[in-house]
């Protein structure tokens, strides 16, 4: 049985949080002399909402969550970093993970003093939950499941999840950082059934906003509330907040982006495949393609001196010999392709 008042950390569950200016009223005022902001250079002299609600509305109506549901932070860091401040206490609680995946998950446990266990996945990057839930000890709180996952691209079995979900006890966060680019649905419509999930989206991969640091949790409004109390009042800066809620009024053009990725990815998957280096490409549900190839440092490297940047992830668990390329533009994956037969003939030579 699901308690969540269990798994909160006793000091959290008692914390009076921080009361900022802008919570004790609401409504709408004309005239400030609440929180001792400078009268001049409006707007950016006044604190953000930090209850974010206008954008808050806004996502709601596209994603089709209440806005009830919905946490803001700076980035998915920020939420990745609050559920370990919620529901593990340091030197005792522990999460548990796929391997490999996400970093991030590993160095917010690391921070903040949360043991931090892997189970590795199958050869062709699938997941058994069985073998998940028995790496479980009752020292585990969280479980973090990432789809599409990030090195492998793939997404993880729906059912696999959903039985992840039903057996353990503890908050299990799916991060759908690029589920935008994967048939798969989303697991949004589920968050009522489910009330110890907390998926993580993002602005910065189909939305094109990785520079302005936004990230989205989704769960009940109990978990969003508990994240709400220990977040630092305005998390969310002025400037985001209005970037963000003017690049989504352009949801039909970010529509568009995602079928170019999709098409530039089959184009870039095939026109590696072609290429001697390469012994494997695997299959991707994300905006990138992890590509096993020969000498992948010197490659690598090679692709540096031409000031082409990609990810070397041959020293990650399954990954032996791979890159990871992220799909970009028509021209950008001709250059690409244009460097790696010149090096090729390099080797030739």
């Amino acid at each position: 049985m699901f308690e969540l008042d269990k798994l909160v950390r006793d000091n959290i569950r008692k914390l009076k949080p921080y009361s900022s200016a802008r919570d004790e009223y609401s409504g709408e005022a004309a005239v400030f002399l609440d929180a001792n902001e400078n009268p001049f250079n409006a707007p950016y002299n006044r604190y953000p909402d930090p209850r974010q609600s206008a954008l808050k509305d806004q996502i709601s109506t596209i994603k089709k969550v209440p806005a009830e549901n919905i946490f803001l932070g700076n980035g998915s860091d920020e939420p990745i970093d609050l559920v370990y401040r919620a529901f593990c206490e340091p030197g005792r609680d522990r999460a548990l993970a796929i391997a490999p995946t996400y970093g991030m998950y590993r160095v917010a446990a690391d921070i903040n003093n949360i043991g931090y266990d892997e189970v590795a996945l199958n050869e062709d990057f699938t997941f058994s939950a069985d073998k998940l839930l028995a790496a479980v000890s009752p020292e585990t709180k969280l479980i973090f499941l990432c789809s599409p996952n990030n090195p492998s691209a793939n997404c993880l079995d729906r059912q696999e999840m959903l039985k992840v979900l039903r057996s353990f006890n503890g908050i299990v966060i799916v991060d759908e950082a690029y589920i935008d680019f994967c048939p798969q649905q989303s697991l949004l419509p589920l968050l009522s059934e489910y009330p110890n999930l907390v998926i993580f989206q993002t602005f910065s991969k189909a939305w094109g906003m990785a520079g302005i640091r936004l990230g989205m949790a989704f769960a009940s409004p109990e978990i969003i509330g508990i994240l709400s109390k220990i977040k630092y009042p305005y998390n969310i800066n002025v400037l985001t907040l209005e970037e963000a809620a003017k690049q989504l009024t352009r949801e039909k053009e970010k529509n568009h982006w995602v079928e170019t990725l999709l098409y530039e990815r089959t184009m870039l998957a095939a026109k590696l495949e072609s290429l001697e280096i390469v012994s494997n490409i695997f299959p991707s549900d994300a905006n990138f393609l992890l590509v096993k190839v020969d000498n992948p440092r010197s490659v690598y490297e090679y692709l540096v001196e031409e000031k082409i940047i990609v990810r070397d992830r041959s020293n990650i668990l399954l990954c032996q010999n791979c890159l990871r390329i992220t799909v970009g533009t028509d021209e950008e994956n001709r250059t690409l392709i244009h460097a790696l037969e010149n090096y090729l003939k390099g080797k030739k030579a």
